[in-house]
């Protein structure tokens, strides 16, 4: 994993990927970029490849308090210092396009609007947090076509922005039970018309978006991240084989930077995506084992991925391949200050040279 990796526009300085995780410090008013966020992805700059957090695409796309936007200039503005200090540091960075469809609450947005989603079904028996707390989800009301078809637009149009302030690419966030995956799942989709009713049109959403992001800003720019048979928010996919095969015949000829797969089902979608991908493939693993350096390097060796998404052990290892390289202990995943705050848990964890209970590497 070490590695230098080489493939069209990505030029990695290893097979590491740091994948995307919500930390939730922009200013919650402007969704502006926290001024904290260039000092940590430039701390983790040693990563092959920096998938930002999730950065929504438009004003319903925002999941909570904190988040950060690209749907706007001035949003777009504050990743600019984040771009320059990652390439300072020689780092690869992608931001990720994310829209969540029903996983957010009226207090979160703007107006009090109600969340948007394929149908209006909604998540019962879990509670979602919001800047008043924990609470019950409501119904989300179901897109039409029109909004739809602009929603289509705003992708695009975030990917314009990111590329516009420096950012090598964007990742489409098609995983997790959000927006896109929420078009792709039998349960959350239940439209009778051309974006619903068949594998077909489930996945029609998920690909308008990656067409248009493609148009935008060429293909070699854009990557797309799925998890199939994921229950993730309360997905349900009957036959994820089926549906995930269909959509990747579909994506491969696009000839996209990459695919992003996080295995976290019964589905042993990297192993099997793989054999019909003929692109790049970063490899996550949530299930039925956590992502973890060494389930990542038998993924390399076997063929099953070329690169390999950690998370948790980044925010505490900010200078993760570098302790792989030398041998040097890791520190463990976060316990607290994960999400929102200042800089506490979120830059102030050191690199191995500069932690005195890191003993020396020869």
């Amino acid at each position: 994993m070490l590695r230098p990796y080489r493939a069209g526009r990505l030029e990695l300085a290893n097979r590491l990927a740091m994948a995307p995780m919500t930390r939730g410090r922009a200013d919650d008013v402007t969704g502006v970029p926290s001024p904290h966020a260039a000092t940590y992805y430039r701390q983790r700059a040693g990563a092959g490849l920096l998938i930002t957090e999730g950065v929504y695409v438009n004003a319903l796309a925002k999941g909570g308090p904190g988040i950060p936007g690209l749907a706007t200039d001035a949003q777009a503005g504050g990743w600019r210092e984040v771009t320059d200090a990652v390439h300072a540091e020689g780092g690869t960075i992608f931001a990720q396009l994310w829209h969540v469809g029903r996983m957010t609450h009226p207090l979160t947005l703007p107006d009090g609007e109600l969340p948007v989603a394929p149908s209006a079904v909604a998540i019962e028996g879990s509670r979602i947090f919001t800047r008043d707390g924990l609470l019950d989800h409501v119904t989300p009301r179901a897109l039409t076509v029109g909004e739809i078809t602009r929603t289509v637009g705003d992708f695009a149009s975030a990917a314009r922005r990111a590329i516009g302030v420096g950012f090598d690419g964007v990742e489409i966030h098609g995983a997790n039970g959000y927006l896109i995956q929420q078009f792709i799942a039998d349960n959350t989709n239940l439209r009778t018309d051309a974006y619903g009713g068949s594998v077909t049109g489930r996945l029609r959403f998920a690909m308008e978006v990656v067409e248009a992001v493609v148009a935008e800003v060429g293909a070699d720019r854009v990557g797309l991240r799925i998890s199939p048979d994921n229950a993730e928010n309360q997905l349900a996919e009957t036959d994820a084989r089926t549906t995930y095969r269909a959509l990747v015949d579909a994506l491969d000829p696009l000839g996209l930077a990459y695919l992003h797969v996080l295995r976290n089902g019964a589905y042993a979608a990297i192993a099997d995506l793989r054999t019909r991908w003929s692109g790049t493939l970063v490899a996550n693993t949530n299930g039925p084992a956590p992502s973890s350096p060494d389930a990542g390097a038998r993924l390399v060796r076997d063929g099953h991925a070329d690169v390999i998404a950690l998370g948790r052990l980044f925010m505490t290892n900010p200078d993760l391949p570098a302790r792989l390289a030398n041998g040097a202990p890791l520190a463990g995943p976060p316990t607290e200050n994960v999400y929102g705050g200042g800089a506490e848990g979120y830059t102030d964890y050191p690199a191995a040279t500069d932690d005195p209970r890191v003993p020396a590497v020869a």
